[in-house]
């Protein structure tokens, strides 16, 4: 019964030290990835990934309407468009947030 005691106390010595550090070293993570999120070099690179992206999916739906011709579901043909209609003249992609990649 004593050891049952002894490593009851210890657990829960140890997940409040555990807990306390734990904490400290996730707001230390959470800011540390908010910090590089930010980071415009870090910005540039996603949006020009998301272009790139956006710019695929429409290739790859050109291509594969003109070999299924109109099989290919109206909400998928509309979601494509969505993703075109985005994509401006000038080439940048305009997001919910207001940003481009200029």
């Amino acid at each position: 019964m004593r050891y049952k005691v002894t490593f009851a106390v210890g657990l829960a010595l140890g997940y409040v030290l555990g807990t306390r550090a734990g904490r400290e070293r996730y707001e230390q993570l959470k800011k540390s990835a908010r910090e590089f999120a930010q980071n415009p070099a870090v910005r540039n690179a996603a949006e020009s990934a998301g272009q790139t992206s956006r710019e695929f999916a429409g290739k790859a739906f050109a291509a594969v309407s003109d070999k299924v011709g109109d099989a290919v579901p109206d909400a998928l043909a509309g979601r494509v468009r969505g993703l075109r209609a985005r994509v401006g003249g000038n080439g940048a992609a305009e997001d919910d947030w207001g940003t481009s990649n200029t």
